[in-house]
């Protein structure tokens, strides 16, 4: 690898609840201990990451006091300063505290709802407070275990109420900020509304500023429903709405992992990697997820120096990719056009619509051609193994 040393023109970031998880699970208590979010960033700045992200409560705890909240924010700051991190992103903590227990914003309880319309725009002004770009909403108990419970009709219309309600926040605040939705299927509601950014692409026409909210696609949240996360990506970008990323990996088919990113489908993160290079994603690559339980802190800086450098290899493997001549041969191809079919595509007209009734197609001659898609894949394999 030429250099795997990040850099700012990267923009590698983590969250505070990444590097600072404490290995925790429902069958363990925690592995590591608490650090404090100035010492987070420092562990951050060490390993050479762009910047960090936090949800309000990993800064500032759900029961701090007004001077402990200005003691974590002077420190918080002095670390950003002394680093050089940035942070590009905010979100509100909307599931840990018991009061979300059956939601926020879809809460059968008015309280709940109002303390969630409360909460969020304090967040926003912390966000704020600290450069952040972008706001992404994840409605982990947005959901249920028990339809019998809620109105799904009901909660989508309170969830298009909350967003519409920030998104007129934001403009009366005249803040700098665009808001980036975040699908998951389920976990750690039984269900969760939205559960695809498929779904949140359709909820986000619906709303009354559309132009400002777009989607925040995570990799291990769509391949829990195992479903091709660069498609998501492709589907989100195609539209205008790739707003943020969360980068990290997963097993089809279990729980939540947020895995080291790259470590278990090394094809679909490379896959992944060559669509944002060769688009020119412009965004944050955010990765959220989390040192392995068994780790001490210094694994945690393994884990995060792992995220980046995986990224950073499969970006000189999908460069390789399309300066591979025989790569590029076969896709030219596979790809080949006449331009005897022109006439029948685009626009729809009535003449073309004729036109195109009486071609003759000869299918089986069509059907005998082989696509050559074995040898290419073989070969993008032999890229991602190094022996090509």
């Amino acid at each position: 690898m030429s250099n795997s040393t990040p850099k700012p023109e990267n923009k590698f970031t983590f969250g505070l609840w990444t590097v600072g998880n404490r290995g925790a699970d429902p069958f363990g208590s925690a592995t590591r201990d608490h650090k404090s979010p100035a010492e987070l960033v420092r562990l951050l700045g060490e390993v050479g990451a762009y910047g960090v992200n936090f949800h309000d409560n990993d800064l500032i705890p759900i029961d701090a006091t007004p001077a402990e909240a200005d003691a974590i924010k002077k420190d918080f700051r002095k670390a950003l300063a002394d680093t050089g991190l940035v942070v590009p992103m905010a979100t509100t903590n909307l599931f840990s505290d018991p009061i979300f227990k059956d939601g926020a914003f879809t809460s059968n309880d008015p309280k709940v709802r109002a303390y969630a319309l409360q909460k969020t725009m304090n967040a926003i002004d912390l966000g704020i407070e600290f450069g952040a770009k972008t706001y992404v909403f994840w409605g982990g108990r947005e959901g249920t275990e028990t339809d019998s419970s809620k109105s799904a009709v009901e909660s989508i219309k309170r969830s298009r109420e909350a967003m519409n309600f920030f998104c007129e926040y934001t403009l009366d605040k005249k803040y700098d900020l665009k808001f980036a939705l975040e699908a998951k299927p389920n976990e750690p509601r039984g269900d969760i509304y939205n559960p695809t950014t498929g779904h949140m692409l359709a909820f986000i026409t619906t709303l009354d500023h559309p132009e400002m909210v777009g989607v925040n696609p995570e990799v291990a949240h769509e391949h829990m429903a195992g479903i091709n996360f660069m498609h998501g990506v492709a589907q989100a970008w195609e539209a205008g709405k790739l707003f943020h990323i969360d980068l990290n990996d997963q097993y089809p088919g279990r729980y939540d992992q947020d895995l080291r990113f790259g470590s278990r489908d090394i094809k679909a993160a490379f896959y992944l990697v060559k669509f944002l290079e060769d688009v020119k994603y412009n965004g944050s690559r955010h990765f959220d997820a989390h040192a392995y339980r068994t780790e001490d802190f210094d694994g945690v800086k393994d884990f995060a120096r792992g995220c980046m450098r995986t990224y950073m290899v499969l970006k000189e493997k999908a460069a390789q990719f399309n300066a591979d001549k025989e790569v590029q041969s076969l896709l030219a191809e596979i790809n080949a056009d006449d331009s005897s079919m022109n006439q029948y595509f685009g626009k729809y007209d009535s003449q073309k619509a004729t036109a195109l009734k009486a071609q003759s197609f000869d299918r089986a001659t069509i059907a005998k051609r082989g696509l050559k898609y074995e040898h290419l894949d073989q070969l993008t394999v032999d890229i991602l193994l190094g022996v090509r």
